[in-house]
Parts: C-alpha cells; structure tokens; sequence
C-alpha cells in the first residue's frame, strides 16, 4: 500500500487553517482579558459552530491555548500563546456579545477584523481616574477592617499612589512581579509617610494595622484567585492550576514588597481596638464604603459605568449582610460563602435581564471580601518565624478565599445554561 507520505499533501486548507487561528484568538483574547477557562470554552464552542466546526477540542491553561478542530472531512491543530494576563471585563462584555451574534455568515477575515477592534479599544478610564478610584477604595476598605477618618485618608493617599505606580510601570512593560513588589513599596510606603507627617503636626494619628495593609489591597490577585479556584470546580484542572499558581506567586510579590516597608519603617502589626461606634452609624458607613470600594474595583477591571453603579450596590448589600451575619457571631468563612452566595445569586438575575457578563458583577463585588488581610499577615510571620500567627492567618485566608469560590459555584446549579442555548 502506497504510503500518504509519497502522494500529494493532505494537510488542512488554507481556509480551514484561517478559521482555526481566528478560534484561537477569541479564545486567547477572552483569557488575557481574565475570564475563566470554563466560561472561555463555553464561548469558543458557540463561535466553532457559528463558524461550522463539526468537531472541536481544546486545552487552555494561563499562557496558552491549543484547538484541534474537523469541518468535513478535514482536521487542523494549531496553538497560540496568550501573553501577560490581565482583567478587563469590559472586553469579555464585548466578546460574549460578539459570539452571540455571530453567525455563518461571517468570514474568518471578518471576524478578525472584529477581535482587532475589540482588542484595541482604549480603556474607558483614565489613569488618573483609576488611581483615585482605587484610593476611595483603599479608604473604604480601611472603614470597613476597623480603622479611623485619619488612617482612612492616608491609606486613600497610599492606595492611589500604588496604582498609579502600577499603572505606569505597566504601560512601560515592566515585569509584573516587579510592578507588584514596586507598587507595594509605593502604596504602604506613602501610607507610612502620611501616618508619620500627621502624628507629628499633632493630628493624633492611631497608626493601627488596618489602615496600613488596606493600602495595598488592591494589589490582591483576587480575580485570579477566585477563577482558579472555579476552574478547578469545574474540572478545568491545567488552566486552574497554572492560574493559582500565578495568583499565590503575585500575593508573594506583593507581600515581599510590604516586608520590605514594614522592616524599614517598623511597622506594627499586632491587633488594636477597633473604632467604637454607635451599631446604626457603623452599618451605615460599612454600606457606603463597601458601595465605594465595588465601584472602585470595578472601575480598576475597566467596567462600563452602569455596570460600576450595579457593582457598587452589589457589594453595598452582600458586604454589609457579611459583616452583620460575623457581627451575631457566624464565623468568616461561613459569613463569607453566604455572602458570595448573595453576590451570585443577584448577579444571575441581573446578567440575564441585562446582558452583562456575570464575571464582571461578581468578582469586583467578591475582591473585597477577599481576606487580604490574613494573606499579607500570613507572609509576614512566616517572614518573621512566627509560624503559629502564620499558620492561623493562613488557614483564615483559605477558609475565607474557598468559602467565597464555593459560594459562587453553588450558583452555576441554579442558572439556566446560556452556552447550550447558543449551541442548540
């Protein structure tokens, strides 16, 4: 029998290999804007029918992707890499949009010429108005984990300080390890500085620990974080995997970055009194700052304004019913699956109404109930040798970051399932 070798080429066509990297850059596309890979497959087999793939299969982990896709009677294999992730839900907003509607009609070059649009859309915030969004965040945060007006506005000053540093070593291609280390340095850095200028003009500044880790809490990989954990829920085990791993080593580069500050400024971190007030007054305030630390988060994941204000509402609600289920004594990690529980549930009823994809309702909602606190004092003592203080805030952390991961997952029963409805 004459071997395939010695006759013509039976390799895929060019048509066939055209459609396959235009796959692959829709997916690639939806990771490096943040989602997770359940969800991006989902997405990718909508478009492979629209594009009339008979058969489609691919792996997806965290800096690349690979397809093997049939159409007749012709099979193609390639692989992309993705590139430095990032979170960008207003791109995954327009990417499921796009899926939606597209249909056979559309060619290969079409829909790339699409994707490119989608790609190269500017940010819908300014730099500026991010790192004063991520400062009312950090100040609210502050509120929130017990701290006074005073720590408030320096933590608001090292929290915007941090981003822009961020957001500038960022755009110049900076490694984002480094940019991690440099932005916890900039962010518990100003903080210190402000705490130390206002204790000596006499403000009586009470430099407790909150204040100082709320500065850099938005440097919490909470999306990679809770969409590893989600990944790993629904079996998507390589891409979970390499995404936690990029989470655990982000949260070691911010940590290292704050050792660095509080070695230096000898900081401490042992628990204070929270500020005493009056219970009416404090959920009062707990609501407003958990309504402006949402739509600060939300604003930092380049969401669309109306999505900002839903967001902040969101977390206006689960955050405060959170602390008032821990105030009657529910332990965190089950006052936090019932929070996100919360999250999930309002944000499927939303997301269907509106069209808005649910991960860009629920992790800024879900970021700051993250237990960043427990992360950065874990890293801290085991600096330290305090393995005891060190175990205990580590399994706090993970009790809290599973907690919330299971409480968004429980919602996925309770959806109806969109993707199914594209692909019947």
């Amino acid at each position: 029998m004459e071997s395939s070798l010695d006759g013509e080429n039976t390799g895929p066509s060019a048509a066939l290999n055209d459609a396959v990297e235009v796959l692959l850059r829709f997916g690639a596309s939806m990771l490096r804007a943040g989602n997770t890979a359940i969800r991006t497959r989902e997405w990718m087999e909508v478009m492979a029918r629209a594009m009339g793939f008979d058969v489609v299969s691919m792996s997806l982990s965290l800096d690349s992707i690979t397809v093997s896709a049939r159409r007749s009677a012709e099979w193609a294999t390639a692989m992309r890499e993705i590139g430095p992730p990032g979170i960008n839900a207003w791109r995954i907003g327009e990417l499921e949009k796009f899926a939606r509607t597209a249909g056979p009609e559309l060619a290969p070059h079409k829909i790339a010429s699409k994707l490119v649009e989608i790609e190269s859309a500017p940010p819908r915030y300014s730099q500026a108005q991010v790192a004063a969004a991520i400062g009312a965040a950090s100040a609210g945060l502050t509120f929130i984990n017990g701290g006074a007006a005073l720590e408030m506005i320096a933590a608001g000053i090292g929290g915007g300080i941090g981003q822009a540093c961020r957001a500038t070593l960022s755009s110049r291609g900076l490694n984002q390890f480094g940019a991690a280390v440099l932005s916890a340095v900039a962010a518990s850095g100003s903080y210190v500085l402000a705490a130390t200028l206002a204790a000596r003009t006499g403000l009586g500044f009470a430099q407790r620990p909150a204040g100082f880790i709320s500065s850099v809490l938005f440097l919490v990989p909470g999306f990679p974080l809770i969409a590893a954990l989600f990944d790993l829920l629904q079996y998507q085990t390589l891409a979970a995997v390499s995404r936690l791993a990029y989470g655990v080593m982000m949260l070691l580069a911010v940590g290292f970055g704050l050792s660095i500050v509080i070695e230096i400024a000898g900081v401490d971190l042992s628990p204070q009194m929270s500020l005493e007030l009056a219970y009416p007054l404090k959920l009062l305030l707990r609501a407003v700052a958990s309504f402006v630390s949402g739509c600060g988060f939300a604003m930092l994941f380049n969401n669309s304004g109306r999505t900002v204000f839903a967001v902040g509402l969101l977390a206006l609600g689960a955050n405060d019913s959170r602390l008032i289920l821990q105030d009657f004594g529910m332990m965190p990690a089950p006052a936090a699956f019932f929070g996100a529980l919360a999250v999930g549930l309002v944000a499927l009823l939303v997301t269907q109404r509106f069209q808005i994809p649910r991960i860009a309702m629920t992790v800024p909602a879900i970021v700051i109930m993250v237990p960043g606190l427990y992360a950065f004092e874990m890293i801290v003592w085991f600096n330290r040798g305090q393995m005891l203080d060190a175990l205990q805030a580590a399994a706090s952390c993970g009790f809290g970051v599973g907690a919330l991961a299971m409480g968004l997952a429980v919602v996925r029963f309770f959806r109806p399932r969109e993707v199914a409805k594209q692909l019947s």
